[in-house]
């Protein structure tokens, strides 16, 4: 027979029981359907707020007083338990009298026959504590609100292990969300170059010691960088120790810092390694600043320079009111242009031209700068352009002079063979137009060759010097006496680079000169052309034993329409060619001669191999 609940409570064990701060129960849930407390301690009164007599006949069962939200929690996990006879704990909301409490219930299976399930457990009010909790978690989900809306990437982690990263930080790191980054290795975002700076931080937040700012490169999900400043303090997260991290983002700022460090050193380079001469003025137009090819252009040092007007030193005296013009820029806005010459160190006068460049800074000048261009070649280009138009006219006369003589003689020579009663032979007639014909040509082509050097781009190829020696006796073998003239040819195997025409056309007029002014009184002329050639130049060395020229011509035989010889025919403009075109080639020519004995060249040209 089963005792009453009142003997129940009079039971020493009982007793002591129905003291503990919560309700011990006894519930029996029979196979037909029905189920009852048949067993509530005294608390029950004091912690559910109804009466345990009530709730012991039945009257009250327990799904009457769960709130509605709870109650399909507590009938799933009854369920389970029942039929599975498994350990029951649930947790939810319960009407106490007029007031909702947390209810925490655990009960496990004590009995089991063929007629019923006995359950044994405890109640208790977990109200104070469920309360707490939420507060907690509303806390918690406040301060997550915030560190969301933050302008600043916030992390929480502890162990290493990231717990929290708001929107910045997901943003910061190229993450879709939280989920991609939360519960992942710290290590996995920092840059392997601060790993080592980033675990030592991590073990000092874990043992909450103080964490200074530093700078740090961390990792994004795509494999790019991000430089930042990382702050971090102890905190408390979900009640449990943790570290929060206060992340601001510095590459935009590290960028511009570049970007302005870079500006300031194009600026800086440009400023020092520019060839132009510049100057830097205050505002009261001192100078502030020079370059060295300032100092080089006028001899003056910076430091004689410096905080003192410009004008002191580089301004000539019959100039100063020009020169204050580059002061007054200060205030004019205005790029100025001028050309005029100034002074160096030494007083010694120099041609420039000068650029006034105002510096600006909201709209207001501060300073300016002076450019010096050097322009004291070219105004000795200038007079020696002028001298060069006085030799053009010269070259027009001796041009037109030298074009209009065999005219003439072809003139006359018509006019004699016209004449009424001349017996004489009209061949010997033509004979000379002929000859005259044939000089007449022969300038035209010298003059269209000289053209054709000053104009013509020198370009680079390979030279066959055997070859083109070859080629230029075979085209000069119409000339008299070529025929005769015993020829020395020695050339080096080794690559040789420059301007294949202009070398043909030296190399044409030495020979066609050797032919022409050989010795007529001997049958042993010769022509000996000996080539060196190393990777830096070729060295010609052409002889003959013509002739010769006389000491006093050697020094003019370069020089235009210049005949050294009485024997010459030709325009006088060969030898001109010849210095021109080895000019246009970057060589040199050497000229040795004895009357009766021949005369040798010397020519020396760069290879050119590197230029292809």
């Amino acid at each position: 027979m089963k005792d009453s609940p009142s003997q129940k409570s009079n039971s020493p064990a009982f007793s002591i029981l129905d003291k503990m701060p919560g309700v011990l129960f006894e519930y029996e849930v029979r196979h037909e359907g029905s189920r009852n407390f048949t067993y509530l301690s005294p608390r029950a009164d004091d912690i559910l707020g109804i009466s345990r007599e009530k709730l012991l006949a039945g009257t009250e069962p327990m799904e009457s007083f769960i709130l509605p939200e709870d109650l399909p929690s507590f009938q799933k996990t009854f369920q389970d338990s029942t039929q599975q006879g498994k350990p029951f704990a649930w947790e939810g909301r319960v009407w106490a009298g007029n007031n909702v409490i947390w209810l925490q219930v655990q009960a496990n299976l004590s009995s089991h026959d063929a007629d019923k399930q006995v359950w044994h457990g405890l109640m208790l009010d977990a109200t104070d504590r469920k309360r707490n909790e939420l507060t907690r978690i509303e806390s918690e989900q406040r301060y997550e609100t915030l560190l969301n809306q933050l302008p600043l990437g916030i992390a929480v982690h502890h162990r290493g292990i990231l717990l929290f990263a708001n929107p910045f930080v997901c943003d910061l790191l190229g993450a879709a969300g939280r989920a991609q980054l939360e519960g992942r290795p710290l290590m996995d975002f920092v840059h392997a170059d601060y790993q080592a700076v980033a675990q030592e931080r991590s073990a000092q937040a874990d043992r909450a010691e103080p964490l200074p700012p530093v700078e740090q490169k961390l990792v994004r999900l795509d494999g790019t960088t991000v430089t930042v400043i990382v702050s971090s303090i102890p905190i408390i997260y979900r009640g449990e120790s943790a570290t929060q991290s206060i992340i601001r983002n510095i590459s935009d700022e590290k960028r511009a810092q570049r970007e302005i460090r870079l500006q300031e050193i194009l600026f800086t380079q440009l400023f020092t390694a520019s060839p132009i001469a510049i100057t830097l003025l205050d505002n009261r137009g001192n100078v502030a600043k020079v370059n060295e090819a300032f100092e080089n252009l006028f001899g003056y040092s910076r430091e004689e320079l410096m905080n003192r007007s410009l004008n002191e030193f580089i301004v000539p005296e019959q100039l100063t009111n020009e020169g204050n013009d580059l002061n007054t820029l200060i205030s004019s806005k205005h790029v100025v242009r001028f050309e005029t010459f100034r002074l160096r160190k030494d007083r010694s006068k120099i041609n420039v031209i000068i650029y006034g460049v105002p510096v600006q800074m909201e709209n207001e000048s501060i300073g300016i700068f002076g450019l010096y261009v050097d322009i004291t070649e070219r105004k000795k280009v200038e007079e020696e352009l002028k001298i060069r138009n006085t030799e053009l006219d010269n070259f027009v006369y001796k041009v037109s002079h030298d074009l209009r003589a065999p005219l003439s003689s072809i003139r006359g020579l018509i006019k004699l063979a016209e004449m009424p009663g001349n017996t004489d032979n009209p061949v010997e007639y033509l004979k000379l137009i002929g000859q005259k014909a044939e000089q007449l040509d022969h300038f035209i082509s010298d003059i269209l060759i000289h053209s054709k050097n000053l104009k013509l781009e020198v370009t680079v190829a390979p030279i066959d010097f055997r070859a083109m020696i070859h080629q230029i006796f075979v085209d000069l073998d119409y000339l008299s006496g070529a025929k005769g003239i015993h020829t020395d040819i020695q050339v080096d195997a080794h690559p040789f680079f420059n301007d294949p025409w202009r070398l043909g056309e030296v190399l044409r007029n030495l020979i066609s000169n050797a032919i022409k002014y050989r010795r007529l009184d001997i049958d042993n002329a010769f022509i000996r052309i000996q080539v060196r050639i190393d990777e830096k130049k070729a060295i010609i060395h052409f002889s003959d034993n013509g002739i010769g020229i006389e000491p006093a011509a050697l020094t003019r035989i370069f020089e235009m329409f210049y005949r050294a010889s009485a024997q010459s025919e030709g325009s006088g403009i060969g030898l001109y060619i010849v210095k021109n075109a080895i000019d246009k080639l970057g060589g040199t020519i050497e000229v040795d001669s004895e009357l009766t004995r021949g005369t040798s060249f010397k020519v020396t040209l760069p290879n050119r191999v590197q230029s292809q």
